[in-house]
């Protein structure tokens, strides 16, 4: 079934009129948002709340849009065992509208407070072993786990979610997905790239790796966030993709030792307005948005997560829910 969402910018924007967005987004239609979880923005113009803190927030003010992360990386400045409690105190607010998106991090937010940044296998192995132990906290059993790297003596989580939530697990490219399929309960990956043969390979390895691990690769979700401007200004929004999100334009980021938002902005100098134009679609005629759209569609996404940059994000939801959602949804 598809489910159209919005990716929110906490990167971009103060908590506080991030509830007003997801408020907004609720009535506009949109059935789900994508929470960054950030330590360190992207640059030194951006923000970065504490996102469990705000998601408790989002699920006291909301009533039906899905509330999850986009994405959390449960392994260096986080103990999967604290993952797995923030998860189920969020669905318990919510009343079960939860799911987990997780994923080998960045530098950005983990190597700049703890000092510690594997090669990514190892870090591939951690999220592994982390997906184990929160899904064991989550039965409300307690747990002595006995890890590689976690290790727990009779945990248990006393307040547990409302929901089996589902776990998502991201891939950018398709030497990754086999895992996301095998371990995951959905996949979460990035649009924009401009060989969509990428896609396909990707959810390629995402069905295998769900077959091999016993699952029904068809009733899973596969999700993809989006980048888009529409109601707005499409050359100001642009200007703001480069203030705040430029580095997350460059692969190298989810690889290298890039630690403060200084050399995030540094290494996302070469992000021009052409690249980001290229990557998302900026259009004041919704059927752009509405063929965007269904070429995810097409290639077997289930979940698409919408994501502006404009400075009016109440303006943009209000439109995009009245002009191209509804055309989008009866595709699914």
């Amino acid at each position: 079934m598809l489910k159209l969402g919005y990716k929110i910018a906490p990167e971009q924007f103060p908590p506080s009129e991030m509830l007003e967005q997801v408020i907004t987004a609720e009535k506009a239609g949109f059935e789900s948002i994508a929470a960054s979880d950030h330590f360190h923005p992207w640059s030194e113009n951006g923000q970065s709340c504490f996102i469990w803190s705000w998601l408790g927030a989002a699920a006291a003010r909301t009533k039906s849009i899905e509330l999850g992360t986009g994405l959390t990386c449960p392994i260096l400045r986080y103990n999967p065992a604290i993952i797995a409690q923030a998860a189920a105190t969020v669905s318990s607010l919510a009343g079960g509208r939860t799911y987990l998106a997780v994923g080998t991090g960045e530098a950005l937010n983990e190597y700049s407070v703890t000092l510690e940044w594997p090669e990514y296998d190892e870090r591939q192995i951690r999220m592994i072993e982390a997906i184990g132990l929160i899904r064991d906290l989550w039965t409300g059993e307690k747990i002595s786990f006995d890890g590689c790297y976690y290790r727990t003596k009779e945990a248990k989580l006393y307040t547990l979610p409302k929901n089996d939530i589902p776990i998502y697990i991201s891939s950018l490219v398709p030497e990754s997905a086999y895992v996301a399929g095998y371990y995951g309960d959905g996949l979460l990956t990035v649009g924009g790239k401009p060989d969509m043969q990428v896609y396909e390979q990707i959810l390629s390895e995402f069905e295998k790796g769900a077959k091999d691990s016993g699952k029904s690769p068809e009733n899973l979700p596969k999700a993809v966030e989006l980048f888009v401007d529409y109601g707005t200004d499409p050359e100001a929004s642009i200007k703001n993709v480069m203030k705040y999100w430029a580095g997350a334009f460059i692969p190298a980021l989810f690889v290298n030792k890039i630690y403060t938002p200084e050399m995030s902005a540094q290494n996302g100098q070469v992000v021009g307005p052409d690249i980001i134009r290229k990557q998302s679609c900026f259009s004041e005629d919704p059927e752009d948005h509405i063929k965007f759209a269904k070429k995810y569609i097409d290639l077997g996404f289930t979940h698409l997560y919408f994501h502006s940059a404009a400075s009016d994000q109440v303006a943009f939801l209000e439109a995009y829910g009245k002009d191209v959602l509804p055309a989008i949804k009866e595709m699914g």
